[in-house]
């Protein structure tokens, strides 16, 4: 199954199997045939049928005919419209964000945590775009992405540590963190100096600097960073931008500070 699609939790009945539908056909990216669903999913043939026809009659999948596939429903899209207007930081932070990425000029990220891994809820490309996988709406890993640090390491004990036991530690270049051991050493740290960096863990090339965002409780709202490639800026050079980062991260919490966030 895709990784970005959550398993049905035991005791989630039909809801929970029809969002892990909307999960497939989400994670596609693209028009999708019913037999890739079957390929794909854990459910007999005749279950997923029928839990495909009633989230098209719901308006939650769109049945396209011709080509016989499926894709998000209009329904789905005003639902998620919603959710990212009122569950979201990206509304709040948006003109903090275009400020930073007119000053600095480098691709400016942020995130939320979703279950352990990184929801990103907005970009903005730096005035020399870089191809990385990073966009909004995409889902990544947490141990070893910058923003999915910074969050990580300024949770409480109980739930940081449930977060930590959710990763899968996959090793993606070189300088992943590969170990549970490892992370919980990184994020010690991470919450020492306020300040998380990805080198090079999640794609080759690839750096950044991150601070989270935090309420004044200090509960984890979010996280941004600033983010470049090897070829353009080293790691210090990206320090330097630190000072930018963290003002604005600041900006983004106090805006925030009356909304409520889900947990």
């Amino acid at each position: 199954m895709n990784s970005q699609v959550k398993p049905t939790r035991s005791g989630d009945g039909t809801v929970g199997k029809a969002l892990e539908v909307l999960d497939l056909v989400a994670a596609k990216g693209r028009p999708v045939r019913f037999g890739e669903l079957l390929g794909e999913s854990p459910h007999p043939k005749a279950t997923l049928y029928r839990l495909v026809q009633t989230l098209t009659n719901q308006g939650m999948l769109a049945y396209d005919e011709s080509s016989q596939t499926y894709s998000p429903g209009l329904r789905l899209v005003r639902l998620a419209h919603a959710a990212w207007q009122q569950s979201s930081l990206a509304p709040i932070a948006r003109p903090f964000l275009d400020d930073l990425s007119r000053e600095v000029g480098e691709t400016i990220h942020l995130a939320q945590l979703d279950e352990g891994q990184v929801l990103y809820v907005d970009k903005r490309n730096a005035l020399k775009p870089i191809e990385m996988f990073s966009a909004a709406g995409k889902v990544g890993p947490g141990y070893c992405t910058g923003v999915g640090k910074a969050m990580i390491a300024h949770l409480d004990e109980k739930a940081r540590e449930a977060v930590i036991l959710r990763q899968s530690f996959y090793v993606h270049t070189p300088k992943t963190i590969a170990t549970a051991e490892a992370f919980r050493t990184e994020l010690d740290e991470i919450r020492r100096e306020g300040i998380a960096f990805d080198r090079e863990e999640h794609e080759p090339g690839i750096i950044c600097i991150s601070a989270p965002i935090l309420g004044s409780t200090g509960r984890v709202l979010g996280a941004m960073s600033i983010t470049t490639s090897t070829q353009l800026k080293t790691l210090e050079e990206l320090t330097k931008l630190r000072p930018a980062l963290t003002k604005t991260a600041q900006k983004i919490a106090e805006a925030a500070e009356s909304w409520q966030f889900p947990t």
